[in-house]
């Protein structure tokens, strides 16, 4: 079992900056595709970035690509999301999600674990 727990999230204005965290516990997460999913009011959850075992390989949502970094630290078992420039419409909950196997997969059905998520807020 995977414990993943996100913080970092807030309210912030348009155009501001936000790291988030993504803690897990239970099991090391090298061998883990990690991922970060986001789900608006009235909305589906949808994929925002997703990193492979090692960080070696990333891939974005178009609606962030150019304004997010996603990274992780496997020696402190946490991935993060660097957003920037955030816009309004990037208002969610934002989950950290963790993938067994090698594929960087963008659905999130083909997650295994989740945390609890973490809300973002931005204001125009």
């Amino acid at each position: 079992q995977v414990q993943l727990v996100e913080s970092g999230g807030g309210l912030v204005q348009a155009g501001g900056s936000l790291r988030l965290s993504c803690a897990a516990s239970g099991r090391t997460i090298s061998t883990y595709v990690m991922g970060w999913f986001r789900q608006a009011p009235g909305k589906e959850r949808e994929f925002v970035a997703v990193i492979s075992w090692g960080g070696g390989s990333t891939y974005y949502a178009d609606s962030v690509k150019g304004r997010s970094t996603i990274s992780r630290d496997n020696a402190k078992n946490t991935v993060y999301l660097q957003m920037n420039s955030l816009k309004p419409e990037d208002t969610a909950v934002y989950y950290c999600a963790a993938r067994g196997g090698s594929i960087t997969a963008t659905h999130g059905a083909s997650y295994d674990y989740w945390g609890q998520g973490t809300q973002v807020t931005v204001s125009s």
